[in-house]
């Protein structure tokens, strides 16, 4: 399909906030993609960002010509999350290669059926954990997995942030939520740090009396871990922003701060400590959006198989949906014991400059999710 120097066509569904803030500024940092088409409901959009960077803008009453129409080779999810198996499943059985935002979908089921249809198809499915490209975050994960902080114990989190009622993560209920949307990020990081899976879930939310979300806005969560290991992260829609980790070995811990976030000025750093006193590590903001899709059409032109795949996002999946059950519930969720083979790989870290991001107040035709 490609010969040495093609470049990977993506067309992008959905031209909401990520879209217009990271992914189609990013894409122009890569060597290796670019972008080719827009799919909106927006006619504003359609016609607005199709001009600004010089794409076709496809309705979505036309996406299914789009996949047939032979102009594009894969696509970026980024709509809202209970849209993500509309749009992945069909693309796939297409052979239409997904770079599929996450949580990855709005249900196991959901997720199950997209995992399906690539499976079906043989077209590559890699869901969007920028982080996974990200220089620090990976060398944390590296480090981790090689033992420098010892043998891990626990892990605690918070990702917390004020976001708009009328954004449309405010009324789509939990899976809309900032469990899924927030929550993914403590929970991937403190898998891919363990290098394991949790087997137990608690859950416990509230809701502030001044919003008006039709979920919980706040909500703590503990992981139990084999080998005795202990995770916690507390997320919210409803706080002055907050993110940080800390990982805490027998050996040392380590605290990142930011840990999560992107943007031109961000770059992820962490503090070391041990009985020796502490040692900073900063890293330089990349194009984390630019990484991820650099990474991905490597593997589509090389056909390799990409490291955060269907399955990657399946398992975070499984454990959204365990918390949900718990605050349902209020009781523990047991989950089945499963073995990891696959892990970050140390060149997954790449350096791409980052792209200016447009303003919120520059982007066209968005409710920003900042209250």
């Amino acid at each position: 399909m490609f010969g040495l120097t093609k470049k990977v066509r993506y067309a992008v569904v959905g031209g909401g906030q990520i879209s217009q803030q990271a992914f189609m500024p990013g894409i122009a940092r890569t060597n290796n993609s670019e972008l080719a088409a827009l799919v909106t409901g927006d006619p504003v959009k359609a016609d607005e960002l199709a001009k600004l960077y010089g794409i076709k803008a496809w309705s979505y009453d036309q996406y299914g010509e789009l996949l047939t129409s032979g102009e594009i080779d894969a696509i970026y999810v980024a709509t809202p999350n209970f849209l993500h198996m509309q749009y992945a499943v069909p693309a796939l059985e297409a052979g239409i290669h997904v770079l599929l935002e996450k949580p990855m979908a709005s249900s196991v089921a959901e997720a199950e059926q997209i995992l399906a249809a690539q499976q079906k198809g043989g077209a590559k499915l890699m869901i969007a954990y920028r982080l996974h490209h990200e220089p620090g975050t990976v060398e944390m994960i590296t480090r981790a997995r090689n033992g420098d902080f010892g043998d891990l114990r626990s892990f605690a989190s918070v990702f917390a942030q004020d976001v708009a009622e009328a954004n449309s993560r405010g009324h789509n209920g939990y899976w809309g939520g900032p469990v899924p949307d927030m929550g993914t990020y403590p929970l991937n990081a403190v898998r891919n740090l363990f290098g394991q899976e949790p087997i137990a879930v608690h859950a416990v939310g509230t809701k502030a009396p001044d919003r008006g979300f039709n979920f919980h806005d706040t909500v703590a969560v503990t992981l139990r871990f084999p080998d005795e290991r202990l995770a916690q992260f507390s997320v919210s829609y409803a706080t002055a922003s907050s993110e940080f980790f800390e990982l805490i070995g027998t050996k040392a811990s380590i605290h990142a701060s930011p840990a999560f976030m992107f943007g031109p000025k961000i770059g992820i750093a962490y503090v070391e400590k041990t009985a020796k006193g502490s040692k900073e590590h900063g890293f330089d903001p990349v194009e984390q959006f630019g990484n991820e899709t650099q990474y991905f059409s490597d593997c589509i032109l090389n056909d390799v198989h990409p490291e955060a795949d269907g399955d990657e996002g399946l398992r975070d999946m499984r454990v959204l949906a365990a918390i949900e059950q718990s605050l349902t519930t209020g009781e523990t969720v047991t989950l089945e014991p499963l073995a990891r083979t696959r892990h970050v790989q140390p060149d997954q870290a790449l350096k791409l400059k980052p792209a200016k991001e447009p303003g919120e107040d520059e982007m066209i035709s968005i409710i920003p999710q900042s209250a």
